[in-house]
């Protein structure tokens, strides 16, 4: 569809462009559409240098890096939110006071596209859901269109490919969620997949602030709508706005999937994924046989307990998104803690790690990251060595692990310190490991 018009000579004001290449995409197709685009982001210009290279082609596009100007957020048309801002910013509070619309790239997308809409939610599990049901769609036939919370993909600039015909599906993670509440959208099938406290430096350790954000997901929908949630969160939503749920509601998890079902991927985790992503495309009319030959031969997502991989005898993991410590527990729990070395630490997100500290002593051996978060645990692991870098890591790790073995990124805390992001960690990992010579 032609959304152009909505964009062009409105002068918008794009905060938060990131490295990851999203909000490059949104800002170039913003530029395309006529509209005129300042670029605010409170990092150096160093930093996002790459970025500003990427957009220098546009002459509708302009730059500011540093403090922000308040300026630039009540002389503007729009402002288009990137994730992490703060939920006190200044700058969004000015943007309302002057009645200039707040907006984010996956609900502007959900309005202007006016097609069927999957939007997947969840501390853990929603980009294996993701893809798990873009897999699904298809198999059945379906046109899909992959967006949301997908590394390099702009939502906004699925817009003139998207058609009548078209299912959207939408991973969503609680900055996104946080501008369907702004806007008042929930997607016609909302899949919440599970809950644990996360981002709590973000949040300032108030979790029921975080599941607000994520429960936008399905607050806005209609009773003909559907919300698919996994069993490990369920009873939380059903407490928290179960009088606020309208929707056909479906409760999802591995008992949903049939036992004789063999799936390609390691670990009950991804048996519990599945059974929610079998279910969601039931809520879409699909029949079971469709679903299960995509669902076995389904091979993961970059960067989820990803085997990148296996040199004499031992195997490497990139499971580089585990930022949390259940995230590392079910990595652990799949590929069997006895025999597997794990690389792990980083930033702090101020999570409670006293499981996955009990869980620890099973593993063969624990290398660690520096960072802030190993730093308030390196004190309960005193035989792990810390390294300043992952080429050090890793080769401490392979010099612990024998034929049969596994190595194991996966961190159980945020990237931010040696590395631009967590893909930037996963890809390192990679790179790393196929390095080595059998």
């Amino acid at each position: 569809m032609d959304a152009s018009s909505f964009f062009r000579g409105k002068n918008i004001t794009l905060m938060r462009v990131g490295l990851l290449g999203r909000g490059v995409k949104d800002a170039a197709y913003l530029a395309q559409c006529g509209a005129t685009v300042l670029v605010v982001d409170d990092a150096p210009q160093a930093v996002m240098q790459p970025s500003v290279d990427a957009l220098q082609k546009y002459p509708n596009i302009s730059f500011k890096f540093g403090s922000y100007d308040l300026h630039d957020f009540r002389t503007c048309d729009m402002v288009l939110k990137g994730a992490g801002v703060a939920l006190n910013s200044p700058e969004i509070a000015e943007a309302k006071k002057n009645g200039i619309p707040v907006r984010m790239s996956a609900d502007l997308f959900m309005e202007l596209a006016g097609i069927p809409v999957i939007g997947v939610t969840g501390t853990r599990g929603k980009s294996t859901v993701t893809h798990m049901l873009e897999a699904i769609l298809k198999a059945a036939g379906k046109k899909v269109l992959l967006g949301g919370n997908v590394r390099g993909i702009s939502t906004l600039a699925l817009l003139p490919e998207t058609t009548p015909e078209h299912v959207a599906v939408l991973e969503l993670d609680s900055w996104q969620c946080q501008g369907l509440g702004e806007a008042a959208l929930s997607p016609h099938i909302a899949v919440f997949t599970t809950f644990y406290p996360d981002h709590l430096n973000y949040y300032k350790d108030d979790p029921g602030q975080y599941l607000a954000d994520k429960s936008n997901i399905f607050l806005y929908q209609d009773p003909d709508d559907t919300l698919v949630t996994g069993s490990q969160c369920a009873p939380t939503l059903i407490e928290a706005y179960g009088e606020h749920i309208i929707s056909h509601m479906m409760i999802a998890d591995d008992k949903k999937l049939p036992t004789d079902w063999t799936l390609t991927v390691p670990g009950a985790h991804n048996r519990y994924n599945a059974g929610i992503a079998l279910v969601a495309a039931r809520a879409m009319g699909i029949g079971d046989e469709t679903s299960r030959r995509p669902l076995a031969a389904f091979a993961g997502v970059p960067g989820r307990l990803e085997l990148v991989a296996e040199k004499g005898d031992i195997r490497y993991y990139n499971d580089t998104t585990a930022t949390t410590p259940e995230a590392t527990l079910a990595a652990l729990a799949a590929l069997g803690a006895d025999h597997t070395v794990l690389i792990m630490g980083g930033a702090d997100k101020g999570l409670d790690m006293s499981k996955l500290l009990a869980k620890l002593p099973e593993v063969k051996k624990v290398v660690l990251l520096a960072g802030t978060g190993t730093d308030r645990v390196h004190s309960e692991l005193p035989d792990a060595p810390m390294h300043d870098s992952l080429e050090n890591a890793l080769a401490d790790a392979r010099a612990h692990a024998a034929p049969g073995d596994a190595i194991l990124l996966s961190p159980a805390f945020a990237s931010f310190g040696m590395f631009k992001n967590e893909f930037d960690r996963g890809d390192q990992f990679t790179a790393l490991a196929k390095g080595y010579g059998e």
